[in-house]
């Protein structure tokens, strides 16, 4: 079974070498640096460059609606045969956002709730950009439930970095 598996830069290498991922996404602010991992082909490799903000802000990449369509766009390219790794900086807010909206975007069938609940589930620290969910919400044509679905599992608990989690995809 495929999943996506989200983690921070810090363990980016050691998660894809361990789930023998052949995708990744990153959520990185402009300068940040890091290095693909070296089994990701350049192709299959999505790199998202924004800030961890939710307001528009002077001086930051705010999240856009074509960061969101980007994303959507890679995951449908993904074939799902192998993980995918999402990673921002801390494993905490942009990547679980995008995992998240991943999820939304590859099983609309499934109530936002649920697939919220999975995610609190997989990850106590977990709290993904608003910023980003709104936008997936409205280019998703989800009418606010993905929003509602992020307010009602809470922000998660404070950490400094997250601790890399899975999140299965349904059969």
């Amino acid at each position: 079974m495929s999943a996506i598996v989200v983690c921070p830069l810090s363990r980016l290498d050691e998660t894809v070498g361990a789930t023998g991922a052949t995708h990744v996404v990153s959520l990185l602010a402009e300068g940040a640096e890091m290095t693909r991992p070296a089994p990701i082909d350049a192709t299959n490799h999505l790199d998202l460059r924004l800030n961890d903000i939710t307001e528009i802000m002077e001086g930051y990449v705010a999240p856009q609606a074509s960061h969101v369509r980007h994303l959507l766009d890679f995951v449908d390219g993904w074939d799902r045969r192998q993980p995918m790794v999402v990673h921002c900086l801390a494993g905490i807010s942009r990547s679980t956002a995008a995992a998240f909206i991943a999820l939304c975007h590859l099983d609309p069938g499934t109530a936002e709730a649920h697939l919220s609940s999975r995610l609190r589930a997989a990850s106590p620290t977990a709290t993904p950009n608003s910023r980003l969910v709104a936008l997936a919400d409205a280019i998703l044509g989800r009418g606010g439930r993905m929003v509602a679905a992020v307010e009602s599992i809470g922000r998660g608990d404070s950490a400094i970095e997250g601790t890399p989690f899975v999140l299965p995809l349904r059969p």
